[in-house]
């Protein structure tokens, strides 16, 4: 478990806004803790989720949080919320057409802050 105070040190070293504010608003309420965690450290240590592992993790109607990108290697078929920091081409596609709904964690947070019924998936998958 990392501090706030250790989160506030690591937020000085972040220059992307999105990030800064997505860290800022979950850091306020601990519900929201893991996620913070993960993305206020080191960009090399968020998650890259391929499209087949959210499919075996997940049901129809689930929300999922991943704190990193989500890549496009597999197929989903399941309707599903997904909440990332970033997607890629492929992914954002296969989503759409899987009538997946596409949301910034920020936003996820904003909705949803007690992060009630959300499903966190932090394992790096390579393919």
């Amino acid at each position: 478990m990392i501090s706030k105070t250790k989160i506030a040190k690591r937020l000085k070293r972040k220059k992307d806004k999105e990030i800064v504010e997505t860290i800022i608003a979950a850091k306020k309420n601990k519900d929201w803790n893991k996620v913070v965690q993960v993305i206020s450290g080191s960009r090399r240590k968020y998650a890259s989720v391929n499209l087949k592992e959210i499919e075996k993790q997940t049901t129809t109607g689930d929300t999922v949080v991943i704190p990193g990108k989500v890549l496009g290697i597999g197929n989903i078929t399941k309707k599903v919320r997904v909440c990332a920091l970033g997607f890629s081409d492929s992914a954002r596609e296969k989503l759409k057409s899987a009538n997946g709904e596409i949301v910034t964690i920020f936003e996820e947070i904003n909705k949803n802050p007690k992060a009630e019924g959300i499903k966190i998936i932090t394992n790096r998958s390579n393919g």
